[in-house]
């Protein structure tokens, strides 16, 4: 019988429980993270280019134990919560001489996936020092993309796996709660879109927007071995009103509930997005439909 806890849209049945306490029992010296990449060997719980789901995974167990189902070793850190531990991303310095003019002076444009390449470190710096949110280490798929004019840095894009339950996204593709939770990685969600403060072009947002979406598919089949149909994005309306994201022919699906993805509570616990969201090929929903 399954038990009433999920997590990331996992339901544990009581199996998965007996193996959890048989895996702790028999190895009391076993790390929480040796833990986690056991289970993900034994589930074959794996990103599509082999790689464990071992932060969902350790996400998963923690989780377990909280509701009282198991006890997990003690933690090899004071704090049972890793993410505290994170140092923040080092400071990076980079010309901030301002940049103006129009935007056909701003061609040709590079961009870079730089995601375990040198200059990561230079993009969790500008995200931590300029983006509203800051910088948060992305958990599961995701890429990390830099526009650059004239060898400076000008812009800043995360994409990362989509938000298990979007009501207005799942109405407007109209799947179902089967083909949602089969094909949901065939979408990506952009966490993060910066242009740097001392960079003044007009229309150069919408122009990034139009310009990333053709470059992220290729991209994301090359890292993951799977393709990507559709991408999708939050706006915080208190912010801001998307217009760049609609100049860019996005188009505006709703708003969020305001609960978060582990919410039990049915109740709103924070600030009510706009989503936007953008097909990557024309038959988009067939194939999220079917994958």
């Amino acid at each position: 019988m399954d038990l009433d806890l999920k997590y990331r849209g996992r339901v544990a049945p009581s199996e998965d429980i007996a193996l959890i306490k048989r895996l702790i029992e028999e190895n009391p010296a076993m790390s929480r993270r040796a833990l986690s990449q056991k289970l993900c060997q034994v589930w074959n719980w794996t990103q599509a280019n082999g790689q464990l789901r071992d932060m969902v995974c350790r996400g998963f167990l923690l989780h377990l134990e909280r509701a009282g189902y198991i006890t997990l070793p003690a933690p090899r850190i004071t704090s049972c919560d890793f993410t505290l531990h994170r140092k923040k991303p080092p400071l990076v310095e980079v010309d901030q001489t301002p940049i103006h003019g129009p935007l056909s002076h701003m061609q040709p444009l590079q961009f870079k996936q730089v995601r375990r390449t040198p200059q990561e470190q230079l993009f969790n710096s500008l995200i931590h020092q300029y983006h509203y949110l800051g910088y948060t280490q992305p958990v599961g798929e995701h890429l990390k993309y830099m526009a650059f004019f004239d060898q400076r840095p000008i812009a800043c894009f995360a994409f990362s796996s989509a938000p298990r339950h979007i009501k207005c996204r799942d109405d407007f593709i109209g799947w179902s709660p089967e083909s949602r939770k089969k094909n949901l990685h065939l979408i990506a969600y952009n966490t993060r879109f910066l242009i740097l403060p001392w960079v003044h072009i007009k229309c150069l947002a919408s122009h990034l927007l139009s310009c990333i979406v053709r470059i992220l598919p290729k991209d994301w089949h090359m890292v993951y071995h799977h393709p990507v149909y559709f991408v999708e994005t939050f706006v915080d309306t208190e912010r801001f009103l998307g217009t760049c994201y609609r100049a860019a022919n996005w188009i505006y699906l709703g708003v969020t509930t305001g609960r978060g993805k582990n919410d039990q509570t049915m109740k709103p616990n924070r600030s009510i997005k706009a989503v936007w969201g953008y097909p990557l090929c024309n038959d988009f929903r067939q194939l999220l439909h079917h994958g």
